[in-house]
């Protein structure tokens, strides 16, 4: 299926975590900026923390980034929270029937195509930082 909301969630809690930075926020706080439950939060605080994003600590109400900004690209973001989503970006149907013609040979010819897309989209993820969607947030005029 395509991305999930985890995706834009992840970058929206490591943003408030950047924006945030020497504090420690807890996930009360971040849901009610996301407008989420706080365990829909933790839960992705827990797939960010696995992928070494941020640092939490057992019994401390918090998380900080685990480096900086500027090191934390969108494709580390992306593969945190989406890396349990079967196929990436898009996925084939199943089970397509044999004996017609189109449904031979539509999912290896999809799949190729598919496959070029999910790259180009990985590597343009690779190329932006969180520091540049905090900054453009910071130049964002409120009114």
């Amino acid at each position: 299926m395509a991305i999930s909301s985890r995706f834009s969630v992840a970058v929206h809690i490591l943003s408030l975590l950047e924006v945030s930075r020497g504090a420690r926020i807890t996930s009360d706080y971040i849901a009610g900026s996301v407008s989420t439950n706080p365990v829909v939060i933790r839960r992705l605080m827990s797939m960010l923390s696995r992928a070494g994003l941020v640092v939490t600590t057992p019994g401390v109400a918090g998380a900080t980034l685990a480096r900086p900004a500027e090191q934390i690209t969108l494709l580390d973001i992306y593969r945190a929270v989406q890396a349990d989503e079967a196929g990436g970006l898009f996925t084939l149907h199943e089970k397509p029937n044999p004996k017609c013609t189109v449904g031979r040979g539509i999912q290896s010819t999809l799949d190729a195509s598919f496959s070029r897309a999910q790259s180009a989209m990985e590597r343009e993820l690779d190329s932006m930082t969180l520091a540049e969607i905090v900054r453009d947030l910071s130049c964002e005029d409120p009114t």
